[in-house]
């Protein structure tokens, strides 16, 4: 969608979306304290949100809006809210911008103070450094010898089970948030059970978050992964195999099997994930045997609690079709993880405003 895309109509419904979550976050966040702002959309190419005292308005950059997802431009949203809370609730007035009072209405939050708000693992730094090399791994899983291919795969998670065992011990570690999928109208059980699996083997916490898709002008489910920038860089390109290789395994049983209609499709890809998720419960039984236990990060834990201080839990709907489940269970025990990571997203690094009118 390009800026040109952006009629009246839907801008005002944008804004409308903006307001929305901007009451959410004051209610859950902020104790109500805040008072309603004006929101805008402005054309900064530099600045993707601001909130000014002296005219108590919230600047959204309209490009944010149009080309990033939208929880992206949630994160700055809550930015401008703690500068706001700041202004007129602590009532700071001698510190710079992104001071103690701001870092630290952030860290209760658990809002990503940095400057860009928009996570992102920089390249060069040990953290992508990281990713290359389990990417390198995954990447020998198309091997057409199974025994090596399952042994590149195995390798791959011992390493990144082996790095949050280290970066746990050394106990200095950030935690980032971002969606793994593409909004969608419907979550599905297969990109649930995704979700579940992610945060079982792969080192982060995840929720459905209800999101503004501007490109169809209503709201739509996605699933937001939040962990260290590398365990969470790491979920997205697993949702993103896992998403496509269910898709491809059904396309395979519906062709070998003559199946015309798509009734059991959903089934079938549940069945895929559930049979993945029981090689990792094979592979996490072995490092268990070699002495590598996860018992968990309560680091994670509480900035997970405060990023998300009212959830609730829902159980989704088991489809019908145990045959169709049983057939993409065997088919996902078949999967290895096979092409490495890239990173995705054209706009992150850009500044935010100073937070200052």
């Amino acid at each position: 969608m390009d800026l040109g895309s952006l009629t009246e109509a839907l801008e005002r419904a944008t804004l409308h979306a903006l307001l929305d979550d901007w009451d959410r976050l004051n209610s859950n966040h902020f104790h109500a304290l805040l008072r309603r702002p004006v929101l805008e959309l402005g054309d900064s190419a530099s600045t993707l949100g601001r909130w000014d005292r002296a005219r108590r308005t919230i600047t959204i950059a309209r490009a944010l809006v149009v080309e990033q997802p939208w929880l992206a431009v949630v994160e700055v949203l809550k930015h401008a809210m703690a500068h706001q809370f700041v202004s007129e609730v602590l009532n700071v007035r001698d510190e710079s911008a992104h001071g103690p009072a701001f870092a630290e209405v952030c860290r209760q939050r658990g809002f990503d103070p940095a400057a860009t708000g928009l996570p992102d693992v920089e390249p060069g730094s040990p953290r992508h450094k990281l990713i290359e090399r389990v990417s390198k791994l995954l990447a020998l899983a198309t091997s057409p010898n199974r025994h090596e291919a399952e042994v590149a795969m195995a390798t791959a998670q011992r390493l990144i089970l082996e790095h949050n065992l280290a970066v746990h011990a050394a106990g200095e570690r950030r935690f980032v948030s971002q969606g793994i999928h593409a909004p969608v109208a419907r979550l599905e059980e297969a990109l649930g059970r995704i979700g579940s699996l992610l945060v079982r083997h792969f080192f982060v916490k995840v929720v459905i978050c209800t999101v503004w898709d501007v490109q169809t002008g209503r709201t739509m489910k996605v699933q937001e992964a939040t962990g260290t920038p590398e365990n969470v860089a790491m979920a997205e390109y697993v949702c993103a195999f896992l998403d496509r290789t269910a898709d491809a395994l059904w396309r395979e049983h519906k062709a070998r099997n003559a199946i015309r209609g798509n009734r059991d499709r959903r089934a079938f890809r549940t069945g895929v994930i559930e049979g993945f998720e029981s090689k990792l419960d094979g592979q996490r039984s072995k490092h268990r045997e070699q002495g590598l236990v996860w018992i968990g990060d309560p680091a994670l834990e509480r900035h997970y609690q405060q990023r998300y201080p009212r959830l609730y839990s829902t159980r989704s709907r088991e489809t019908d079709d145990r045959e169709a489940r049983q057939h993409g269970h065997a088919a996902g025990q078949s999967v290895v993880l096979s092409r490495p990571v890239e990173s995705s997203g054209s706009n992150r690094g850009r500044l935010l405003g100073d937070g200052r009118g």
